[in-house]
């Protein structure tokens, strides 16, 4: 066999090389894995928290406004009584149609 023949323990040498390559790549692409998962963890709490935020508002708004409208409506009770008390009635004479249907 001459010199420049490839050995069997040129083969060996040379998969521990691989093998040694392969696992090296495979602690990269885990890493590269978590980071990008945790990178994705934090971008969806972000926008957790800014829908929590914006529906934390919309809820403050919406009890702002039901409150107006029940002072509006006092408000028409105390200037208009007759037609409030009218207003009750059709509406009370209308819901119970539709509740016999």
């Amino acid at each position: 066999m001459s010199r420049n023949e490839p050995t069997t323990e040129d083969l060996s040498r040379q998969m521990d090389v691989l093998r040694a390559d392969l696992a090296r790549i495979t602690e990269t692409m885990t890493e590269m894995g978590r980071a990008q998962g945790r990178a994705l963890a934090d971008d969806l709490r972000g926008r957790a928290e800014r829908a929590k935020a914006e529906g934390e508002r919309q809820a403050e708004y919406l009890q702002h406004r039901a409150e107006e409208m029940v002072d509006e409506a006092a408000e028409m009770v105390r200037r208009q009584p007759a037609m409030a008390l009218g207003v009750a009635a059709g509406l009370g004479f209308l819901l119970g149609l539709i509740s016999r249907k």
